[in-house]
């Protein structure tokens, strides 16, 4: 194959032999100069566009730590929510103990300044040399104990309140004192001559002498059972104590209470007369336990 090229110089025409070895060679070396120069182009190009080598792997292990410290910091704020709760439950038991406590104090009348529950315990001592910083592990084993600590305090208090809750009614519900707010002992428990025919017999109570229409007064707390007439005792009120106790109040002007009625100790039972087998004004008072009539002059001393 032949190219031919005109000359207007020289006026000829020149021709060139491509199946010739040395232009075959040169066109396949400018073929490749070519092909060079635009790979070497292209890699510049895409090179200056490309980002910066390892910028996506810095960013996805960035990504990647900040997801692991979100996760942390919403672990820490689960502990201490866990933590608060429990101290929140802690603090309410402590308030209920003082509570508690305070009531204990009222109840077995001691001086609250020797059990003060309103400030904080005096505590002291010197510092010791050995010591370590408290580690969380540490601190959930130091609220586990406490909160034992607690439940044990909570429950021997409750234990120790309703001993003496125990002991305050049965002091309430014993009988002590006398059933008149005024008078004297006119005649006691035991043998003595009958005053209405002068032989002796047993009598079962002890009389107070008291102005008339004066107050007869329950000496512990129980339920009226009897409130009524009855032979030889006239108007009498009988008051139940539990545990077997039972006082009576006979020969009354009149009566202040029914059956069924609950009273205290102090309560005015009725009203100071001479009804039934009797001399005078005066109350009969008696203690049963049991059933069987007893002394009530040990009780009346205390």
């Amino acid at each position: 194959m032949n190219i031919i090229f005109f000359s207007r110089r020289e006026g000829r025409a020149k021709h060139f032999n491509l199946a010739h070895p040395f232009a075959v060679a040169a066109f396949a070396a400018v073929l490749v100069a070519i092909l060079a120069t635009a790979f070497s182009l292209g890699f510049k190009i895409g090179e200056s566009k490309a980002p910066p080598r390892g910028v996506a792997s810095w960013t996805a292990t960035l990504a990647e730590q900040q997801a692991e410290i979100k996760e942390l910091k919403a672990e820490l704020q689960r502990r201490v929510d866990a933590v608060a709760m429990r101290i929140g439950q802690m603090n309410a038991h402590v308030i209920r103990l003082d509570a508690l406590g305070k009531r204990l104090t009222q109840m077995a009348n001691i001086d609250n300044r020797e059990f003060d529950f309103e400030s904080q315990p005096a505590v002291g001592g010197p510092e010791s040399d050995i010591g370590a910083a408290m580690q969380a592990p540490d601190l959930n084993s130091l609220l586990n104990g406490l909160e034992q600590k607690i439940s044990s305090r909570d429950a021997q208090l409750a234990a120790l309140e309703n001993a003496l809750l125990s002991k305050k009614l049965d002091e309430q519900i014993r009988p002590d004192g006398r059933p008149v707010r005024e008078g004297h002992i006119s005649s006691y428990f035991g043998e003595r001559q009958d005053p209405f025919n002068g032989h002796q017999a047993f009598h079962k109570g002890i009389d107070f002498a008291s102005p008339q229409g004066s107050d007869v007064v329950a000496v512990a707390a129980g339920v009226v059972t009897f409130s009524g007439e009855k032979a030889g005792y006239g108007n009498l009120v009988e008051v139940s104590h539990g545990n077997g106790l039972i006082t009576r109040y006979g020969h009354n002007q009149a009566l202040n209470v029914g059956v069924g009625r609950t009273v205290s100790r102090g309560d005015t039972l009725a009203f100071v007369g001479s009804t039934g087998r009797s001399t005078g004004p005066h109350v009969h008072f008696e203690v049963l336990k049991n059933g069987r009539q007893i002394d009530p002059l040990t009780f009346i001393g205390r």
